[in-house]
């Protein structure tokens, strides 16, 4: 089953093409079996078969949707992680909710895992610096793979990653969901139509407050061996962002990064005595502004507080911790493969929380800007919701004119549910190509790769450098850049 429907999955118009002669086959040749068999050449397809490896946060995203709302098209088989405590759950979770029993393994039973419940996908939702090894075990064992962003955290990985799709002729999707969300498919739609003609400049900002911010210091990600740091956790997403607007591939890039606010200074600046281990046990709780209950968010409760005895990894650790090697201040300056300009900025410990960004062209000017309300990651809550969303188009002349935003429901502006209707049921043909395969998640990731070795030499990078084979993704066409322009008068 593993070639079965795989359109979900295979991202460009050559692979769709070839998978879809390769769904008619056999869907002629299910069909002459069952008349041979006097069985109805309507009968149900089997059920797609899913093992989630990593079942933290995260990954309640894909379950839930498997066992909800697509659950009579797709089961969950089997979980995976190196907490017995987190898989035990997620194995009594989605047995409650009636659609599967799936079995518990290990990480060091993968290999085992796929051998036994033989699933069709693997869901990757583990620490960001072990999604390769997954990935490349799922694909070589003949199984496609579904990674939560970012794909990879290093140019070595997602080189064998690349090696390994060759390889084994599986395929990887990358659930960059940012594409999805309404308001931000709206920009790619505007941008494509060449309303500002093409596109010279973008200046991109994006604004993490000090409580989804300080998040990522208190949990694994503020160790950059594990995470990549923002720049590749975070930053991954936006990077795509820019690259799927504009169809372009970055190929220089200079930064700089620095953390400068959640350090043991900024605490004593604060009146504290300094960094802690945590703060369920922390002395100055009452005193700090940064304390995080974590007890008190009931789903993050049962997977990280009551499982610590299993891998002693706390999910409230200090954001003032001498130890933390993440940047919290970061700027970005990369050119792309049509001459595009891109300056970009990332910081997590601001008054507001989301982002604006400016698309300067050869007809004018695209602003769009989007206030998020975010709170700490709690494991039942609808992240990313939209509060201000703001479009404009100013035109080299005449009248600027704003846009009335396309709106949605649900996680990440609206962009989960979308996203997950056409990973797990049935969606409509996209003119937008959102769906991202392992080059999508390669040419995002190393923007942050490259990034990140600026911030240590204090030189340019070349993506070609760090990397070999990798070609661009379908995209859909962006207007010409060479034709003539039409400009009003006045």
């Amino acid at each position: 089953m593993h070639n079965d429907n795989n359109s979900d999955i295979d991202s460009g118009a050559d692979r769709q093409a070839g998978t879809s002669r390769r769904t008619v086959l056999k869907a002629v040749g299910a069909t002459a079996t069952g008349l041979l068999l006097g069985g109805s050449a309507c009968a149900a397809a089997p059920r797609k078969r899913y093992a989630v490896v990593g079942v933290g946060s995260r990954a309640r995203m894909f379950t839930r949707a498997i066992t909800d709302d697509f659950r009579d098209d797709n089961e969950i088989v089997a979980v995976c992680d190196n907490n017995a405590g987190r898989a035990a759950l997620a194995v009594r979770t989605i047995a409650a909710t009636g659609a599967s029993q799936p079995r518990a393994y290990s990480a060091a039973q993968f290999d085992t895992m796929i051998r036994e419940t033989k699933p069709d996908y693997v869901i990757v939702t583990t620490v960001d610096a072990t999604h390769d090894d997954y990935i490349v075990s799922a694909l070589d064992l003949g199984c496609d793979v579904i990674t939560e962003k970012p794909m990879t955290t290093t140019a070595a990985k997602a080189q064998r990653i690349l090696d390994a799709v060759k390889r084994s002729g599986r395929h990887v999707r990358v659930t960059f969901n940012y594409r999805y969300a309404p308001p931000r498919t709206q920009v790619k739609d505007i941008l494509m139509s060449g309303e500002i003609g093409d596109v010279l400049s973008v200046d991109f900002t994006w604004l993490l407050n000090t409580v989804h911010g300080a998040d990522y210091f208190r949990r694994w990600h503020s160790n950059k061996a594990r995470s990549g740091g923002l720049m590749i956790h975070k930053a991954t997403h936006h990077f795509d962002l820019v690259n799927w607007w504009l169809g372009a591939q970055p190929e220089r890039v200079h930064a700089f990064g620095s953390r400068q606010f959640y350090t043991p200074q900024t605490a004593r600046r604060l009146g504290l005595q300094g960094a802690h281990e945590r703060c369920l046990t922390c002395t100055e709780k009452a005193q700090c502004a940064f304390y995080f209950d974590l007890a008190a968010d009931a789903g993050l409760k049962a997977l990280y507080l009551e499982n610590e005895q299993y891998d002693g990894y706390f999910r409230d650790q200090c954001v003032w911790r001498p130890e933390i090697d993440i940047e919290d201040t970061m700027n970005v300056m990369v050119r792309y493969d049509n001459n595009v300009q891109l300056n970009y900025a990332l910081s997590a410990y601001d008054a507001w929380e989301g982002y604006h960004i400016a698309f300067n062209g050869t007809k004018g000017r695209l602003e769009h800007r989007i206030v998020e309300k975010v709170g700490v990651a709690g494991a039942n809550e609808v992240q990313s919701m939209s509060e201000g969303v703001h479009t404009r188009v100013i035109p080299l002349r005449g009248a600027a004119r704003d846009i009335e935003p396309w709106a949605g429901k649900g996680g990440h502006g609206g962009g989960d549910l979308v996203m997950l209707t056409e990973i797990f049921g049935k969606a409509p043909a996209d003119k937008y190509l959102r769906m991202a395969d392992e080059r999508a998640g390669a040419w995002s990731c190393l923007v942050g790769v490259a990034a990140n070795q600026c911030f240590e030499t204090g030189q340019t990078v070349k993506i070609a450098d760090l990397i070999k084979g990798l070609t661009p993704p379908e995209r859909p066409a962006m207007p010409s850049r060479t034709g003539p322009l039409k400009v009003k008068m006045s």
